[in-house]
C-alpha cells in the first residue's frame, strides 16, 4: 500500500518515529539502526521505506532507512515462526550485509543475540534462507555468464561454489570472488573458505 513516506521528522524514539506528511503524522516502528540514523534529522525531510502489517489485533506500519533493510525484513518474516517484531530485533543489531554474512557462514550465534530470538530460531533462519540469499546473489550479479569453462566450474557444485555464492550475496562481483577463492583448499567447509577469502581483503 505504501512504498515509502517522505516528510518532516516530527518525533523520534528508540524504536519509533513520526513523519509529518502534508499535516498527517504517520507513526512507524523502526529498527535501532534506522532510529540512530535519524538522530540528527529532527525537523528535516526524511524518506523511509515502509511495510504495512495487517493483523487481527491491529495494523502496524514499519519504516526502514534503506530498501535493502526492508528487503531483509521481508526475507526474515518469510521464515516460519519469525514475526515482524523478531525481524526488527535482528535488524536492530545487524545491517542487511551483516545478516547476509551470518546466514551464509552459518553464524547462528550472532543472529541469536537479537532480543527474543533464540538459538533454534536463528538456526531455522539460516536453514530456510541460506539458499535464497545465495540464489539472489547469482541473479543480481549476473554470475551465470562467467566467461570461461574454468570459471563456470568454479561456481558450480561443492563447498567452493557455496562459498562463492555467499560472497556474492555480500556484494562482491564474480571476478573478485573468483580471485579471492582461487587456490583455497576445496575440501574445507564453505564457512572456512569464506573466512579465508575475506581475510585476503583484511576483514
Amino acid at each position: 500500500m505504501f512504498y515509502y513516506l517522505y516528510g518532516e521528522l516530527a518525533l523520534r524514539d528508540i524504536n519509533m518515529c513520526v513523519i509529518d506528511c502534508g499535516g498527517v503524522g504517520y507513526q512507524l516502528t523502526v529498527s535501532l539502526i534506522t532510529s540512530e540514523s535519524l538522530s540528527t534529522k529532527m525537523g528535516q525531510k526524511v524518506k523511509l521505506y515502509t511495510h504495512l502489517a495487517v493483523r487481527e489485533d491491529g495494523v502496524e506500519l514499519f519504516g526502514f532507512g534503506t530498501d535493502e533493510e526492508r528487503a531483509a525484513f521481508n526475507l526474515l518474516t518469510s521464515v516460519s515462526g519469525v514475526g515482524p517484531k523478531a525481524a526488527m530485533n535482528i535488524l536492530s543489531i545487524m545491517s542487511p550485509d551483516k545478516l547476509a554474512m551470518a546466514i551464509c557462514t552459518d553464524d547462528a550465534k550472532s543472529i541469536a543475540k537479537a532480543q527474543n530470538v533464540g538459538a533454534k530460531t536463528a538456526a531455522r533462519i539460516i536453514l530456510e534462507l541460506k539458499d535464497k540469499v545465495a540464489k539472489e546473489a547469482i541473479y543480481s550479479t549476473g554470475s551465470t555468464t562467467l566467461g570461461s569453462a574454468g570459471a563456470a566450474a568454479h561456481f558450480t557444485g561443492g563447498n567452493v561454489a557455496d562459498a562463492c555464492e555467499a560472497l556474492m550475496a555480500l556484494g562482491y562481483d564474480k571476478n573478485t570472488v573468483l580471485a579471492l577463492t582461487k587456490g583455497i583448499d576445496p575440501t574445507l567447509p564453505s564457512g572456512e573458505i569464506i573466512r579465508i577469502a575475506l581475510s585476503k581483503l583484511g576483514h
